[in-house]
């Protein structure tokens, strides 16, 4: 039987020829999110404007199509990496939880930015704290607007189409008109409350920053939403009173109309046949008068259509004059209706600029606010954003005071004096917390139902049996939500003290090792797109540039790999694409051979990567022999569940 250190050491050796050959395995991967493509407005910008806000200057790229330069000499390197990432992200579920956040957006446009944006996780450390500064505006704007930030009334999609016909030449229909007069009175009641905030504390301003200069930046013109509202009304149909031509056309129409009706119904009258069913009809821009087919016609007519054996459509020779006169009025009320558009598309035109900037603002708004709103609904905390080196050690620009502050109010730093790296007490997996939200809400919702029904029941109306079983079941879904309340999804503390590369988690079946690491994956994930933490006070997590995964069942038939070989070629590209300032989530590391083998696998895995893979690696194993690691490698720590 062979001994722990020489498998160990031939493990070794393996493992260094596996990580040594050449992958010329091609992955191709969809991009998680295309949603922009379709959004290609040829825009002019104000590029000052622009260059205040560099998330919208993202939205703008995105709504321009704008292409990315491609550097061709890495292209099958960012392949690699991409597909690694891609699928890290996969199995932490991170486009889940997009989509989770993105149900907090009022617009169309905005659901497709957030999730583009999330996705979006190649940042700097400086834009992912720009990320979080704009939550935390978001977060002010919450707390003293309330309900003033509600998108839904927003059409924006119908003013993306009306400004991108406007950029093309053609005329915007009334609908269109509507939306881009909606967008103009939504900005007008943001700019209302901003200044309503600044007559009650100046201070306001600086805790909405950087909104409230975007906010104070718009452009609206009142008097072209008026000009739109006297033209076109609150269905988007042009208005009578939008030219004197289209009343007089609209005044012809509803004459010849009635003379028409006046007409058929006396035709109708003079040729009355009780066996058989007829009626006054329209079909194909034409009045005329429908019967059935067996029928007798004592009227001259012209068969517009006839049914399968069943109805048919004449149109009486008398009304043909009338029909054909309505067709020409009807012509001239689009004539009419053309023109009105085209001069309100003639007054809009020279707003374009001020209209596109309001559009780009207000989704970029409603992006902000939806991470503000799902981070306040499931009680987020925001996190202290710890910017390190490849050791651990902070290189964060915080000023004494802030950092004082922060290890001292926060109290960071203040468990048993340690300094800590990763500092997360009743820290929640977002998905779990969501699901247990939903099931409360969906019984809320039956309770309501119920209750209302059990008002609505009056003593005589119902038997007394029937109205017992309403209580019965209304008692029952009560005990029901009382009994999801009382059983909450656990949290996790994930403390890592700032010396430590690599943490072991070991325990028994279901404990909770995999949802643990995916957890702390989704904070790491979370924290860099600028939402809050879903996790007590203080928060303190570093910057991590990728978050790699190995975590479940990889095998794969296509590469004819087994399960072991599928994890050993997942760690294989984790480990080549993994950086000093890199998380790495290892589950069940050494997993799926001989225990004796997987052991120094193990070993051999987590040395490599305390030593120069990642800034923190988290392990999940059933191996007791990894948990002595900690005597060899101070880096290494274990963790039990």
């Amino acid at each position: 039987m062979y001994s722990i250190a020489s498998t160990y050491t031939t493990t070794c050796s393996v493992l260094h020829s596996k990580f040594s050959d050449t992958a010329n395995h091609i992955f191709t991967t969809s991009s998680l999110s295309q949603c922009f493509n379709k959004l290609n407005l040829q825009w002019r910008f104000r590029k000052p404007n622009l260059c205040k806000y560099p998330q919208l200057v993202l939205v703008y790229n995105k709504l321009n199509g704008r292409p990315k330069h491609i550097n061709l000499e890495a292209a099958d390197k960012s392949a690699s990496y991409s597909a690694n990432f891609t699928d890290s992200l996969r199995l932490l579920e991170w486009p889940k939880l997009c989509e989770a956040v993105a149900a907090f957006a009022g617009t169309q446009l905005g659901k497709e930015a957030l999730k583009d944006q999330m996705c979006s996780l190649h940042l700097s450390p400086e834009q992912s704290e720009a990320l979080l500064s704009e939550t935390d505006a978001g977060f002010e704007l919450l707390k003293y607007s309330g309900s003033t930030f509600d998108f839904s009334g927003l059409n924006a999609v119908e003013a993306k189409s009306a400004i991108d016909r406007l950029g093309r030449g053609f005329v915007i229909d009334g609908k269109e008109a509507l939306a881009i007069a909606a967008l103009l009175q939504f900005c007008d009641g943001l700019q209302d409350m901003l200044k309503a905030s600044l007559k009650e504390d100046a201070e306001w301003y600086t805790r909405f920053m950087p909104l409230s200069q975007m906010l104070n930046e718009m452009v609206i013109n009142q008097a072209l939403v008026r000009t739109i509202l006297q033209i076109v009304d609150e269905e988007g149909l042009v208005k009578d009173d939008a030219s004197s031509d289209l009343k007089q056309a609209r005044n012809q129409v509803r004459k010849v109309e009635q003379r028409l009706y006046q007409l058929l119904n006396s035709i109708l009258l003079n040729h009355r046949d009780e066996n058989y069913s007829q009626e006054i009809s329209y079909i194909d821009g034409r009045w005329c008068i429908r019967s059935d087919m067996e029928g007798a016609s004592d009227f001259q007519g012209l068969l517009l259509w006839s049914g399968s054996g069943v109805e048919k459509y004449l149109e009486p020779v008398s009304a043909v004059p009338l029909n054909d006169e309505l067709a020409q009025a009807r012509a001239l009320v689009s004539k009419a209706e053309f023109e009105a558009l085209a001069d309100l598309t003639e007054r809009v035109l020279p707003q374009l600029d001020d209209i596109k900037f309001l559009l780009i603002s207000v989704v970029q708004l409603d992006v902000i606010m939806s991470r503000a709103k799902y981070s306040m609904a499931f009680g987020g905390t925001r996190p202290i954003l710890v910017i390190t080196d490849a050791d651990g050690f902070s290189t964060s620009q915080l000023s004494d005071a802030e950092d004082h502050q922060h290890n001292t109010d926060g109290n960071v730093s203040g468990d048993n004096g340690e300094d800590w790296l990763l500092h997360l007490r009743k820290l929640y997996h977002p998905l779990l917390l969501q699901r247990h939200h939903e099931k409360i809400q969906k019984i809320k919702q039956k309770i309501n139902s119920t209750a209302s029904q059990l008002r609505r029941a009056r003593p005589h109306e119902r038997s007394f049996s029937s109205r017992e079983r309403i209580e019965n079941h209304l008692k029952f879904l009560e005990s029901k939500v009382a009994s999801l309340e009382a059983n909450h999804p656990i949290p996790v503390d994930i403390l890592v003290r700032r010396k430590t590369k690599v943490l072991i988690i070991t325990g028994p079946n279901t404990g909770g090792k995999t949802a643990t690491i995916k957890t702390v994956g989704l904070a790491a994930l979370m924290a860099k797109c600028g939402l809050y933490l879903l996790a007590a006070e203080p928060v303190k997590i570093p910057f991590f540039d990728s978050v790699f995964a190995d975590i479940g069942d990889e095998q794969s038939l296509s590469q004819s790999l087994s399960t072991f070989s599928g994890h050993l070629q997942q760690i294989k590209g984790i480990r080549a694409q993994s950086t000093g300032h890199s998380l790495v989530l290892l589950d069940e590391v050494g997993a799926g051979t001989n225990p004796l083998e997987g052991a120094a696998l193990g070993i051999s895995l987590l040395e490599s990567f305390a030593d120069s893979g990642s800034l923190l690696t988290i392990a999940t194993t059933h191996q007791g022999e990894l948990k002595t690691l900690k005597y060899r490698l101070s880096e290494i720590s274990p963790y039990c569940k």
